[in-house]
């Protein structure tokens, strides 16, 4: 099991200064990379690093499809493209290039998706996407994450310095919920377990991890032992570890900031029908589109709360 962060507090620092501080480590040590932004540098904390590495960073504009082509051009240079955009316009709005321009061609480009579903917040529907995951995880080589904390997305991005192939990294912008503690190491493709438990298994990404930290210490009050999963990656996901935890609880409920169709939910039960069937249930977003809000408010709204995974788990132990 992995050591968590003691009390699920707010991290130090937000998420995109920790990508920010990457862009500008991975200059300063002259490796190849350039970042592309798609006129979002002051919403990602790049500004700075622009100012200092204009050569190194380019900001695109506004047009999603284009900073995809041309990341793929920089990358048959040899460069280490990092492209970043809001998360609804690094799947919708490009998809066809992501498939033409990364996938289908093997390009060595790492997309990274901000902005990932309700922490869209004041943005509104438009920007809050809810299927983006399900998009990007259709095609044939891609790699999908969604990273949980600072610590994990620094890891990450160190570790994509040296990946090759299109890898898909969905995250918010701000600060995340302290999860692991500094120094901690990840494996892609590896799920972290991060509470042992015997009477059912919750499986978690992104800010749903904290989420379902918080629905096991609601149910351990009620006699029950729940296992914490967090699926950081969504593909390839971690069939080994869905198949134990189903062997061993018997019953499985996913939570996700996304639809509950064709995200964390759905992969999950793909291995569950061909597997090991069990009984499970889908915490996520129902046919909803999204709208402008507080991050609390919609989580509430959108039933992504540890209440709502609470409650879920009490069907399943019904």
């Amino acid at each position: 099991m992995f050591n968590l962060a003691t009390q699920l507090e707010k991290d130090d620092v937000e998420m995109r200064k920790v990508y920010a501080a990457m862009v500008r480590r991975q200059i300063e040590a002259e490796r190849p990379i350039i970042a592309l932004e798609a006129d979002l540098m002051s919403s990602m904390a790049m500004d700075s690093v622009h100012k200092d590495y204009p050569q190194h960073v380019i900001n695109c504009g506004i047009m999603e499809a284009n900073v995809i082509g041309v990341s793929a051009g920089l990358s048959l240079t040899g460069r280490i493209p990092f492209v970043h955009t809001f998360t609804a316009f690094a799947s919708r709005r490009c998809f066809d290039q992501l498939f033409m321009s990364l996938d289908y061609q093997r390009n060595n480009v790492k997309v990274i998706a901000s902005d990932a579903g309700v922490t869209a917040c004041h943005n509104g529907g438009t920007h809050m996407s809810f299927e983006d995951m399900g998009i990007v995880r259709g095609l044939a080589h891609s790699v999908v994450l969604e990273v949980t904390d600072a610590v994990m997305f620094a890891d990450i991005l160190q570790q994509l310095m040296d990946l090759q192939g299109f890898y898909w990294v969905r995250t918010i912008r701000k600060q995340a919920t302290k999860i692991y503690p500094q120094g901690t190491r990840f494996t892609i493709g590896k799920a972290n377990v991060l509470r042992d438990g015997a009477d059912i298994t919750l499986i978690a990404n992104g800010i749903m991890v904290a989420e379902a930290l918080k629905a096991a210490q609601m149910l351990v009050r009620e006699g029950i032992d729940a296992a914490v999963i967090d699926m950081f990656t969504l593909k390839p996901i971690d069939r080994d570890i869905i198949k134990a935890y189903a062997a061993k609880t018997g019953r499985i409920v996913t939570c996700e900031n996304h639809s509950i169709h064709n995200g964390l939910g759905s992969a999950v039960a793909e291995v569950l029908v061909e597997e090991c069937p069990v009984p499970m249930r889908r915490v996520g977003v129902k046919e909803r589109y999204g709208q402008v809000g507080t991050q609390e408010f919609l989580q509430q709204e959108y039933g992504l709360t540890a209440e709502h995974i609470l409650e879920a788990a009490k069907q399943l132990l019904a």
